[in-house]
């Protein structure tokens, strides 16, 4: 009987090992010229929910990443490149300052404050159309929308949940929290909410 307790335990050890290294790895990628204060924010407010965050050094914006006028950066390839650069095991949210854009409905080069795929490994955020003296904690909420959407998340219906569509507007003031449905979601995949 002894043995068995002994086996049993070492079965659970072992198990849990297995699942804590299967946890996602969130990776801080600036762009070149995005401010360091701006970056260290949104990691300290990131590890109060999800402890598993890296910075990294910032990297050039590849300039094939421009629309077609080369007045903007198109959301959807600064997504894919840094989608290519992630390793499994890793979810990597870009930082930059540039304007950009994507696709949507008529439009053809719409600007957005980010962008990410759902799921995905990637995503993007941008501080371009973030005004007011509240920036930060308004691309931190950008931020957690992105990373959310890599996590499997759609928009959300709850006006106050992070997940919310702002459908082209400054939605943050009202933004307090992921709601109930989305929080469940994000715990099952290791979130501290």
């Amino acid at each position: 009987m002894r043995r068995f307790f002994i086996l049993l335990s070492a079965l659970m050890m072992s198990f849990s090992t297995y699942t804590e290294t299967k946890k996602t790895i969130i990776v801080l990628q600036p762009f070149n010229g995005f401010p360091t204060e701006y970056i260290q924010y949104v990691e300290k407010e990131l590890k109060k929910v999800y402890p598993l965050v890296e910075v990294r050094a910032p990297i050039p914006i590849p300039e094939y990443c421009k629309n077609s006028s080369k007045t903007r950066y198109r959301a959807d390839k600064l997504i894919d490149y840094l989608g290519q650069n992630t390793d499994k095991g890793y979810c990597t949210i870009g930082l930059t300052n540039k304007d950009i854009s994507t696709t949507k409905d008529q439009y053809p080069d719409w600007g957005v404050m980010g962008l990410g795929y759902c799921p995905g490994n990637s995503c993007i955020a941008s501080t371009f159309r973030l005004k007011g003296s509240d920036k930060l904690e308004k691309l931190f909420k950008l931020s957690i929308h992105e990373l959310g959407h890599t996590q499997g998340l759609q928009h959300c219906p709850e006006t106050d949940c992070f997940m919310e569509d702002a459908k082209g507007k400054d939605s943050f003031k009202k933004e307090k929290d992921f709601c109930k449905n989305c929080k469940i979601k994000l715990i099952k995949a290791g979130w501290k909410l």
